[in-house]
Parts: C-alpha cells; sequence; structure tokens
C-alpha cells in the first residue's frame, strides 16, 4: 500500500483529451475517473450500473429524455442504471464519474467517442 493521496489537479495536468477517462483509484470492484468534457457526448445508459457524476469545475448538464439536471461545481448526481442521458458541457468542465471497473462510457451505443477502459493516470 502507498500512502499518497490523489491530488486532482495535478492529475488533471496530465492529459488534455476530452470525454476520455482516466482511472484515479480503485475501491473494491469501482473505479474514480477523472474526466475533462465539453460539447454533447452521446445519448447512451447503463443497463447493469448506476453512474455517479461529480462536477470538479465547470458546468454539466446531463440531458434525460424526459428533463435534464444541471450541476456545477462541487455537486454530484447519480444516473440510475438503465435511464437514457446524454453529458453536455457548454465550456470545458472537469468531472469524476464513480462506476464499475469495465464500463464502457458509451454504453451499448458506440462511436467515435468510446474510449479505452481502464486507463489509469
Amino acid at each position: 500500500m502507498t500512502c499518497v493521496p490523489v491530488n486532482f489537479e495535478e492529475k488533471f495536468s496530465r492529459f488534455k483529451e476530452l470525454w476520455s477517462p482516466k482511472v484515479v483509484a480503485q475501491m473494491n470492484d469501482y473505479q474514480f475517473k477523472l474526466v475533462r468534457v465539453q460539447g454533447e457526448f452521446v445519448w447512451h445508459d447503463h443497463p447493469d450500473t448506476d453512474e455517479t457524476f461529480i462536477v470538479m469545475d465547470g458546468e454539466l448538464e446531463i440531458k434525460f429524455r424526459d428533463g435534464s439536471v444541471t450541476l456545477k461545481s462541487g455537486e454530484m448526481f447519480v444516473v440510475p442504471r438503465g435511464i437514457e442521458h446524454c453529458p453536455v458541457a457548454e465550456k470545458e468542465c472537469r468531472i469524476m464519474v464513480i462506476e464499475p471497473a469495465g464500463v464502457v462510457n458509451t454504453g451499448d451505443t458506440g462511436g467515435d467517442l468510446t474510449a479505452d477502459n481502464d486507463v489509469w493516470i
């Protein structure tokens, strides 16, 4: 075991890619991923797991088919399993996503924004 804290600013400084989650920690089978986002993602869902979004810096809207929620820095929202959603950030936003290891960021939707899984920084 290493006794070194995870410094979010230092971790975010290591990458500039958008919509490309980077794992910074794992607790049991859940991963903590940092992501830079901007623009509109794809509509997708995760049928087997909830997905937690924490806004570290900026503002993130999560669209649903019947509404939306807007998160600001320091706020968190859990999207329940099976709920179709589409994250959107007008300006670059830095977020943390918490979900089980192995979850594909685009669900079954696929496409150009599907990121490699299990990328640690």
